[in-house]
Parts: C-alpha cells; sequence; structure tokens
C-alpha cells in the first residue's frame, strides 16, 4: 500500500527532512509535525494511515500524545527513539503505540515495518463479527461498540481479536499469536503479548479482571469464548 498517507512527529527538523526524503522516495504521501499538540491537530485535518512519533518532545511527550491520537485515530502508531529500556516500551504500548522502533534504525528495518503494520491495518481477507448485548464488532468496518459506546482499538489489538474470534473456542499459543502480529522474525514477544491482551480486555470486557470474552490458557495462551 505504498500510497498510503504518513504522518512524521518529531521535533528534530534534520530527522523529519530525512524521513520525509525516504518515505516520499519510497511512494508514501508525507506530512509532518514537530510536536505532539501538532500531531493530534493534523490527525484530526489529515486522516493519515500510520503516525511516526517520537517519545522525546518538548511539552507533551510522545507517551501523552499516543494516547490522545487513540481517543480518534485507529491506524498503526510506531513510537521511533533513542529510549530502550523496557520500561519505555511496555509504557508505549499501554500508550497505544503498535511498535516501538529504537533510533538509530536502519532504513530497510523501518520500511519492513511500516509495510507490515499497514498489511495488519488494511488486510485483503474477509473479517468475521461479533454480534451480542454487550459486544458488538464489525472487522470490515473496523468498528467496535461495547455496551453502546463506540471504542477504538489498534490495528494490532484488531488483529489479536480478529485471530481469536476466527479461532473460537479455541485456545491458540503465545508463540502463535506473537508471530502473527509482530512477524515471523520477532517471536519473542510474550510480554508485548500480555500487555496488549491486557489494553484489549480493558476496552471490551466489563470487568478485565475476570474477562468473559478473552480467557487466559495458563502457561498456554489466550481463547476467545462468546
Amino acid at each position: 500500500m505504498n500510497k498510503a498517507t504518513i504522518l512524521v512527529v518529531d521535533d528534530d527538523p534534520q530527522i523529519r527532512r530525512v524521513l520525509q526524503a525516504t518515505l516520499s522516495g519510497n511512494g508514501y504521501d508525507v506530512i509532518e509535525a514537530k510536536n505532539g499538540k501538532e500531531a493530534i491537530s493534523a490527525v484530526l485535518r489529515e486522516r493519515p494511515d500510520l503516525i511516526l512519533l517520537d517519545v522525546n518532545m518538548p511539552g507533551m511527550n510522545g507517551f501523552e500524545a499516543c494516547s490522545k491520537i487513540r481517543a480518534s485515530f485507529g491506524g498503526p502508531i510506531i513510537m521511533v527513539t533513542v529510549r530502550d529500556k523496557e520500561q519505555d516500551k511496555v509504557l508505549a504500548f499501554d500508550s497505544g503505540a503498535d511498535d516501538y522502533v529504537v533510533k538509530p534504525f536502519g532504513v530497510s528495518e523501518l520500511l519492513a515495518r511500516i509495510r507490515a503494520a499497514l498489511r495488519r491495518s488494511f488486510p485483503d481477507e474477509p473479517r468475521p463479527k461479533v454480534d451480542t448485548p454487550e459486544l458488538r464488532v464489525d472487522f470490515g468496518m473496523r468498528l467496535v461498540t461495547v455496551r453502546g459506546e463506540r471504542v477504538y482499538l489498534s490495528p494490532k489489538e484488531f488483529e489479536v481479536l480478529r485471530i481469536l474470534v476466527l479461532h473460537e473456542g479455541k485456545p491458540l499459543t503465545h508463540e502463535r499469536l506473537s508471530k502473527i502480529v509482530w512477524g515471523s522474525r520477532h517471536p519473542d514477544k510474550t510480554e508485548n503479548l500480555r500487555v496488549l491482551i491486557m489494553q484489549l480486555r480493558k476496552k471490551i470486557e466489563k470487568d478485565p479482571a475476570h474477562p468473559r470474552y478473552i480467557m487466559t490458557e495458563p502457561w498456554f495462551g489466550y481463547r476467545f469464548d462468546l
């Protein structure tokens, strides 16, 4: 999907220039923002397909910006930052990010991450539906309603929910879910998967501590029950 529009959010003009040239040279339309406030406005105004979001910005940092953007944006958000501690990554995923790339990064790797995120966001295969009194999901339209209220899921959250629903009642292993979401080159994502499932439960379960739909299979994985 090379005609996708990508929003680059970074306070460093040199990094914005490099990403602008790289992404444009690979067929993407690029818009820019130099801080979190500008990013939120750009999302509402331009409706990008994917966001590359820096963490260390003056004023509103990337984590806060990501959380605010998630209120109106369901597309992929990739954090691009020099911060590489595990707690920063967990905070990024808790804020709604779909992926985390540490600077300095290879251009080929970043482009691959972007392609993978866009494929997950705009898959070709038909999607199932969930229609219960409390939870309604139209995967084709990317619409989730919980007790009558619209809920926004990130692309990775959508993908995990889709796979679990497709295999309703059947437990799926941590490894299989991780490979589906992050790819076979990055299979060891059990902790990231746990955080993602926790986020998903917070959004769709009435009591996330005692889930009704997304069940844990101890030492194995997860399953979806209707």
